[in-house]
């Protein structure tokens, strides 16, 4: 294994040309109030995951430096959202919803041409591969097009006028005011982008900070924000979150919160609001999804999406399977298929061929995890897969822990990584007190055959989780299925549709059904008196 890890790390000339970084990216551009400002203060280091090997030795690659912007910029940025939005008077949220999608269809259009740019910083900044950089970006531009179809549907549906109990009436919906955006590390863009695009299409106003990693990417997009929205409808501010998030929280001038991260993270910011009831918040937290393997299973299939639902992007996903429950009649044909199929993912480069293993972006990440491994040793595990835990630099091989009791930390703690924490079974109510007795309500994904079986499962999770999955991974997509969770783990609920809603209320106007109102109404409609009150749509 030493071997394998002493080739993981490469040396500057057999980096391909098309994915180099030749030279350090010093970004001081920050965009407030539609206008590009330069940071003449201190910058924060990007420190990839890739380590360059030179001489016998291996050096950290710096890709480049943000603007380490205070308090004093991010209320800058927020000022200019207020006025933009202006008591919901502004032009934005005043703005025909034709109009608002046709500034997004010109964004997109400006976003397209920066592909190469964005996939090529993904694979440098969190380390993720080529495939999936290239099916982060173009998922992404899939989801803003199937978000202008979809409130192009929602339009069309609220263009009626409603008659019910003596009344008549139009109900639309409607901004919520000045939001702030932010995404996480493991999918810098597309879930950043699944808050920040519905809270714009719908009239908000945004002040968004990048992730901590993952931060150089949204460079490129700069100047494509910039020019195709009003000013002060989107500003983008940098630093570190207590001397910028932390003040704009305070004001109480934020009305929606959406934040992608920790349980821990989201109340420490919802605490700092003084009027916590007028705060909308849409929150993607902590999740610890359990596969449960039942002794009935397909276990070549359970394998396949076990393997790629634990260890797909090394693990960083808040849908991975972070814990797996399998029956001991079929345990030792379950790890032996399993750590075999370990055995064949390709450790490398996010550029290479073929890899799927790559180093992780986190500053303590390896540490952590050996950590974790550590303790599981303390409590009676071990690793049992070949050259499960070797590290080097930033670079994790997969350890595959067992047996997991509840003594240990991976037996409750997110580990957000690839370690593979498996618990042995007999009996399915230990399974089944493991879901409803977790802090986290995410994903569970079933495996067996037996409908009967897994119907009782069933019915023993949908009031603890927002999604259970039959013989396949935990997972977000499609982006049209609801995606959310209960307890530690979500707040609010999002999708192609739901996301709509959720930066949004119905708001209606309403009048009794008398002759006099009827050609009130019909004349402000005739005559196209109001925004609000229309019945035109769009095809």
């Amino acid at each position: 294994m030493s071997q394998i890890l002493a080739n993981v790390f490469p040396e500057e000339d057999v980096i391909p040309d098309a994915y180099k970084i030749s030279e350090t990216i010093e970004q001081r551009e920050y965009l407030i109030n539609g206008e590009m400002k330069t940071w003449a203060g201190s910058l924060n280091p990007v420190l990839s995951p890739v380590f360059i090997k030179e001489n016998g030795s291996y050096k950290q690659k710096i890709i480049g430096s943000t603007p380490l912007l205070t308090s004093t910029e991010a209320l800058e940025a927020l000022d200019a959202a207020v006025k933009a939005y202006d008591l919901g008077q502004g032009l934005w949220p005043t703005m025909s919803v034709t109009e608002r999608i046709e500034h997004v269809e010109k964004f997109l259009a400006a976003m397209r041409e920066q592909r190469t740019a964005v996939v090529k910083l993904l694979m440098w900044e969190i380390g993720k591969t080529l495939k999936d950089s290239e099916k982060e970006f173009d998922r992404t531009c899939d989801y803003i097009v199937d978000t202008i179809k979809a409130y192009k549907d929602l339009d069309r549906n609220s263009a009626k006028l409603i008659e019910e109990q003596g009344f008549m009436a139009q109900i639309r919906r409607v901004p919520l005011g000045v939001s702030l955006c932010m995404g996480p590390y493991n999918y810098p863009l597309n879930e950043t982008f699944t808050t920040l695009i519905p809270a714009l299409i719908m009239g908000n106003t945004v002040v968004f900070k990048p992730a901590k990693f993952g931060v150089l990417l949204i460079r490129p997009l700069i100047e494509a924000f910039r020019d195709n929205f009003p000013p002060g409808v989107i500003n983008i501010i940098y630093g570190r979150g207590r001397e910028t998030v932390g003040a704009l929280m305070e004001t109480g001038k934020i009305d929606v919160f959406a934040f992608i991260g920790t349980n821990k993270g989201a109340n420490d910011l919802k605490r700092l609001h003084p009027k916590p009831h007028r705060l909308k918040s849409i929150l993607g937290l902590d999740a610890k999804n359990p596969a449960i393997v039942l002794h009935d299973a397909d276990i070549d299939n359970a394998v396949s999406e076990c393997i790629t639902g634990s260890l797909s992007f090394n693990g960083q996903r808040c849908t991975a399977l972070k814990i797996l429950f399998v029956h001991r009649s079929i345990l030792d044909s379950f790890l032996e298929k399993f750590n075999a199929a370990i055995k064949k993912l390709k450790p490398g480069m996010p550029w290479d061929n073929g890899a799927s293993l790559t180093p992780l972006p986190e500053p303590g990440k390896v540490e952590y995890l050996r950590e974790l491994v550590e303790d599981a040793k303390k409590h009676g595990a071990t690793v049992i897969n070949e050259n499960g835990g070797e590290s080097m630099n930033s670079f994790f091989y997969p350890a595959v822990v067992y047996p997991v009791n509840s003594k240990m930390r991976l037996y409750s703690e997110e580990q957000f990584g690839p370690v593979v924490p498996i618990v042995p079974f007999d009996d399915d109510d230990e399974a089944i007190d493991y879901v409803i007795n977790s802090n986290y309500g995410q994903q569970v994904s079933i495996f067996g055959t037996d409908s009967r079986n897994i119907a009782k499962f069933i019915d023993a999770f949908v009031n603890q989780l927002g999604r259970i999955n039959i013989n396949a991974q935990s997972q977000r997509g499609p982006d049209t299925f609801p995606f959310n969770g209960r307890k530690d783990s979500a707040e609010g609920t999002l999708s192609i549709a739901d996301a709509l809603r959720v930066f949004s209320m119905r708001t209606l106007v309403a009048t009794k059904n008398t002759d006099s109102n009827k050609q009130i109404i019909s004349n402000i409609i005739r005559n196209r008196e109001s925004a609000f009150l229309s019945t035109d749509y769009i095809f």
